[in-house]
C-alpha cells in the first residue's frame, strides 16, 4: 500500500495571487524576489551565505517551472533542467485572507468559505468586552499592547513593563490571531497556556482563527528572546479534512511541527513538536523511516516565516531555503516505490515587501517519488487539490473540495 509525505514550507510563496491587490500585496513574490536580491548581491551575509540563490534539488523537482506558471518568469538561478524529476504546478487559495490556518486547512482539503474574524488596526484593537472578560477570568492585573504589532518589536517595547507589572502583552496582526506574550519564569509557562485557553474560548464567538502563546525569556538589560515553547490554540476545522478521512480509515498519521495545533489536534495522530527547521527535517526522516503502509506524514517547517519573513531578513531566508534544499536528498532516499511526496506552502511572506506581514501569494506544488513522472500541473484553482490528490493516492474516501491531479501525473507516466 502507498504512503504519502506532505511538507509545508511555511510562507514560501511564488508570486502574487490574482487577487493580491485586494490585500495590498500586488507585486509580492517571496521566492522570486529573494532570488533577484541574491543575484544582485543583496542576499550576502558574512559567515552565512553569498552569491546567487542555489536550490538545485528543488529546481530539479520543478520549482523554477512552478514560479513560471505563477508569474510568467523564472527567477534568477532557478532555470529548470532539461529533465525535471517531479510534477510541478502553482496553486491559488480560495479562502479569504493569507493566514497560516486557512492555508493549511485548504491544503488538507477544507477551504474556509465563511471566513475568520479580524481585529481592526486601531488602538485599542480588541473589543473592551473581550479584554475585560480575559482580565477577570484569568485573574490578570491588566494587559499591555492591545494593538497590531510585530512580535519581536513589541517585546522590545513592552517586555520591561511586563516584568514590572505582571501584565501579559496582548497583540494581533492582519491575520486572525490573538497573541499573548509572557515571560516564562516571571509569569509562568503553564499560566500563559491557561490564559490562552481562556482567551480561546472568549474568541470563539468572534471567529478568531488562533490564539497563540508567545513565551519569552530575558531582561531589559540583556534583551528579550522568544523561546521554542510557543503553542497555538486553533478553532477546529468546520468541515472534513484529509486527516479526518485517514482517521476514519484507521491509517497511521504523523504530524510534525505546528500541524497538530493548526488542525486543533483532530485526526493529527502522533504529534511531534519541533523547535526549528533542522529539528523538523530530522522528524520527517524519522517518520518516513517507520511510517506504515497507507500512512501520511504531514510537516510544517516554520523558520522561513517566523525567523526570516516577518523579520524581512533576505539573507536569512535565502540561507534557510538552501539548507532545506541540501537535505532534500535525505528525504527522497527514504521514499519507497508507490510513495508520493508533495512540497508546498501555505501563503507568502516576501522579505523584500513593505511591512512585516504575510503576503497573498500562490504556492508551489512539487510532487515526486519513485516512478512519479515529470508533468506540468498548471495553475490550480485551490490548494485543496493537494488534499484531494493525497486522498486518492492513499485510497480513502474523497473530500468535498479540490480536484485530484493524480490522473494527470499518470497520463505523464504513459507518455
Amino acid at each position: 500500500m502507498s504512503r504519502a509525505l506532505l511538507v509545508v514550507l511555511d510562507s514560501v510563496g511564488i508570486g502574487g495571487a490574482p487577487d493580491a491587490a485586494r490585500y495590498g500585496d500586488e507585486g509580492a513574490d517571496t521566492v522570486g524576489h529573494i532570488a533577484e536580491a541574491c543575484a544582485a548581491g543583496h542576499g550576502d551575509r558574512a559567515g552565512l551565505r553569498a552569491g546567487p540563490l542555489r536550490l538545485p534539488n528543488l529546481v530539479a523537482l520543478g520549482l523554477g517551472r512552478a514560479c513560471e506558471i505563477a508569474t510568467g518568469r523564472v527567477p534568477p538561478g532557478l532555470a529548470p533542467p532539461k529533465r525535471p524529476i517531479g510534477s510541478f504546478g502553482a496553486a491559488r487559495e480560495i479562502a479569504g485572507g493569507k493566514d497560516t490556518i486557512s492555508g493549511h486547512w485548504e491544503i488538507a482539503g477544507m477551504p474556509l468559505v465563511s471566513g475568520f474574524g479580524y481585529f481592526p488596526d486601531a488602538r485599542p484593537a480588541f473589543p473592551p468586552s473581550l479584554t475585560e472578560a480575559l482580565i477577570r477570568e484569568a485573574g490578570l492585573p491588566g494587559i499591555l499592547g492591545d494593538r497590531h504589532a510585530p512580535g519581536t518589536a513589541i517585546l522590545d517595547d513592552l517586555g520591561a513593563e511586563h516584568l514590572r507589572t505582571g501584565k501579559p502583552i496582548c497583540y494581533t496582526s492582519v491575520d486572525s490571531v490573538f497573541q499573548i506574550a509572557a515571560h516564562e519564569e516571571a509569569f509562568g509557562l503553564e499560566r500563559l497556556y491557561e490564559t490562552c485557553r481562556i482567551a480561546r474560548r472568549l474568541c470563539d464567538p468572534l471567529r478568531i482563527g488562533r490564539v497563540i502563546a508567545r513565551p519569552f525569556l530575558g531582561s531589559a538589560e540583556a534583551g528579550f528572546v522568544r523561546t521554542p515553547r510557543r503553542r497555538d490554540f486553533a478553532m477546529p476545522p468546520p468541515g472534513t479534512t484529509l486527516l479526518d478521512r485517514l482517521c476514519e480509515a484507521a491509517r497511521a498519521v504523523v504530524t510534525i511541527g505546528k500541524i497538530g495545533d493548526i488542525l486543533a489536534h483532530r485526526g493529527t495522530g502522533r504529534e511531534i513538536k519541533t523547535a526549528d527547521n533542522a529539528a523538523g527535517i530530522e522528524a520527517i526522516l524519522a517518520a518516513m523511516a517507520g511510517l506504515a503502509d497507507g500512512g501520511l506524514a504531514f510537516a510544517n517547517l516554520v523558520d522561513f516565516d517566523t525567523e526570516y519573513g516577518h523579520r524581512r531578513d533576505v539573507p536569512g531566508y535565502a540561507a534557510a531555503l538552501e539548507a532545506f534544499d541540501r537535505r532534500l536528498p535525505e528525504i527522497t532516499r527514504l521514499l519507497r516505490p508507490g510513495d508520493l511526496a508533495i512540497v508546498t506552502a501555505d501563503h507568502g511572506n516576501d522579505p523584500t515587501f513593505r511591512g512585516t506581514d504575510h503576503t497573498r501569494e500562490q504556492v508551489p506544488i512539487l510532487a515526486f517519488g519513485p516512478g512519479i513522472p515529470a508533468r506540468p500541473l498548471g495553475a490550480r484553482e485551490t490548494y485543496a487539490d493537494i488534499g484531494a490528490t493525497l486522498a486518492e493516492h492513499l485510497g480513502v474516501a474523497p473530500l468535498e473540495a479540490g480536484r485530484s491531479f493524480l490522473g494527470e501525473m499518470a497520463a505523464g507516466r504513459k507518455a
